[in-house]
């Protein structure tokens, strides 16, 4: 039964992995295009619904940041959705600044792998441009 509650009741109640963090699925509102994937624990999740700014966990430098603390690209939310059994989350955000990406790009997602080929793969550009020069906006090679 509380499986019924999850997926089809109105409580939100989020299923935060046994590393205490849940998936972001972070989406252009406009486009529809997918910028990141990262990922929020409960106090990143908060301050996303309080403030309504994008905020995250760094697996990597273990902490919480706030997208666009250091770039300038902040990402509004305006809409945020879990998905049927509460272990992800997907937000619909106003991407402010040239882009998502810590590399300079739009997207986090510019490459894409081959499909119909066997053997090793090897990743091809997909709107790959940079929009801005992550040396100069973070102060260090991306």
């Amino acid at each position: 039964m509380a499986d019924q509650a999850i997926e089809e009741g109105l409580a939100f109640a989020p299923q935060f992995g046994a590393d205490g963090l849940i998936t972001a699925v972070v989406t252009d509102a406009k486009s529809g295009d997918v910028l990141m994937v990262a990922h929020m624990n409960k106090d990143a999740l908060a301050k996303t619904i309080e403030s309504g700014e994008a905020w995250y966990y760094s697996r990597s430098r273990k902490q919480l940041w706030k997208k666009g603390e250091s770039s300038g690209h902040v990402q509004r939310v305006l809409e945020l959705r879990v998905d049927c059994d509460q272990d992800a989350l997907w937000l619909k955000v106003e991407q402010h600044g040239a882009g998502a990406c810590h590399t300079g790009r739009r997207s986090c997602f510019y490459r894409a792998v081959p499909l119909g080929k066997s053997g090793a793969a090897k990743l091809e550009f997909r709107d790959a441009d940079k929009t801005f020069d992550a040396d100069k906006t973070y102060g260090k090679k991306a």
